[in-house]
């Protein structure tokens, strides 16, 4: 049977995604630090440790990201990696199987991140209103006969 329950106003509503314009000016932010940072500490030759650190910012701004924002902070994330942390500098190239797999682990990484979220503030919902909606029964030894 179902039981209609009202939530409480103590209640904690899903925390809502980030607006993707804000997520997709972070993730341009956020990748051209890390790629300055990454050609002043280790230098251009070597991409691997951008891409690995750009997928990392890529999950972790698809923690407070609609899913709809994934594909886009993938390309930023992307152009910045092309376009600055491998040689020439400052000059989109495209190598079929190079960018094919850094724009899949960048999108990866982005709806991994969000599904993650969503997961998490999922499983929280479900505990804060299955706690609201069945109170716990009293211990039959303490009843009263």
């Amino acid at each position: 049977m179902i039981e209609w329950v009202s939530l409480s106003a103590e209640a904690k509503p899903v925390p809502r995604p980030v607006a993707t314009m804000w997520v997709w000016a972070t993730a341009c932010c956020g990748a051209l630090t890390l790629v300055a940072l990454h050609n002043t500490l280790i230098g251009p030759d070597r991409p691997g440790p951008a891409l690995a650190a750009l997928s990392l910012l890529a999950a972790l701004l698809g923690l407070w990201a609609r899913f709809t924002a994934a594909p886009g902070t993938a390309v930023l994330c992307w152009v910045f990696l092309n376009g600055f942390a491998i040689p020439p500098a400052g000059t989109l190239t495209w190598a079929s199987y190079r960018d094919t797999f850094w724009l899949t682990c960048l999108c990866t990484a982005a709806l991994v991140g969000t599904a993650m979220a969503r997961i998490h503030h999922a499983r929280a919902a479900y505990r804060r209103v299955t706690e609201v909606a069945a109170p716990a029964e009293p211990d039959p030894e303490h009843r009263a006969h």
